[in-house]
């Protein structure tokens, strides 16, 4: 019997102050609640005591952001998929924005081990004039611990819906994605980070600046040669980049980050405190 975890949370303004309702059930819940560039931004820091998700498992976060709000959204450490015995592990999370509202949602990397079946999805509904940063960074296997991911399957689904979609699976007995010049070409390690607005999306000046902001920080770091940046149409900018370990690859999305809320928002980095940790 696996664990269902669900956790609902519903930002909302108090005057200038950003503020936010949770609710959870089962293993899935918020650790705290920081202020660190004043009222109107809301840092959260979400857990996950079991410290992983194995076959049988569903961890839920659905998130709402009213009109104005505005919510970064971290987690302490790693989420992990587990070997499974047959079952699959899912995690499903939602996010869904009022006119106006900005979302970062930022965790830290997602490891899927040896042998794992494992189901990762990522939603986000964004009214007009509502934006957001967010990313995912897949690690597969333990290359440090010479645990190869050599079976096994993970399955990724990123959608803004209506606007764009990115799905995929990665088989662990499929040599030619992992190891393939037009795949993963022998790193384990996969980075995706995106920003995205509601309505018809970023405007001719705020996409051109996005995409120059980001090739300037690609262009100046050690993963340069494997990293690029896109923007299949207005409401979508895309960077990804290739690895072999996740600190340059996390390292190089906290650049990203800190470059697009500069351009979006004109605001400083303020990386969340958890990550000094």
């Amino acid at each position: 019997m696996g664990w269902h975890g669900h956790l609902r949370i519903d930002y909302s303004r108090d005057g200038e102050r950003c503020i936010a309702l949770d609710r959870h059930h089962g293993p899935l819940r918020v650790l705290q609640r920081l202020y660190p560039e004043g009222p109107g931004i809301c840092h959260h820091v979400l857990v996950h005591p079991p410290g992983g998700i194995v076959g049988g498992d569903v961890l839920e976060l659905d998130a709402t952001l009213a009109e104005g709000t505005h919510a970064v959204l971290t987690t302490p450490g790693a989420t992990r998929f587990y070997r499974s015995a047959g079952e699959t592990a899912r995690q499903r999370v939602s996010f869904e924005l009022a006119a106006g509202a900005r979302l970062e949602w930022l965790p830290m990397e997602t490891i899927a081990h040896r042998a794992c079946l494992a189901d990762n999805a990522l939603s986000l509904r964004l009214a007009p004039g509502a934006e957001a940063i967010a990313w995912d960074l897949l690690a597969l296997g333990l290359p440090a611990a010479s645990e190869a991911f050599d079976a096994g399957r993970y399955a990724q689904r990123t959608e803004v819906p209506g606007v764009w979609l990115d799905a995929g699976v990665v088989d662990g007995s499929d040599h030619v994605l992992l190891d393939g010049p037009c795949g993963f070409a022998g790193h384990r390690v996969l980075g995706t980070l995106f920003c995205a607005a509601g309505g018809a999306g970023f405007d001719a000046a705020r996409r051109t600046a996005l995409l120059e902001a980001a090739r300037e920080v690609i262009a100046a770091d050690t993963l340069a040669a494997t990293a690029g940046v896109t923007s299949p149409h207005a409401p979508v900018v895309v960077a990804r980049v290739l690895a072999d370990r996740v600190e340059p690859a996390m390292a190089l999305a906290v650049k990203l980050r800190a470059a697009w809320r500069r351009v979006l928002w004109g605001l400083a980095p303020n990386p969340p405190r958890i990550w000094r940790t």
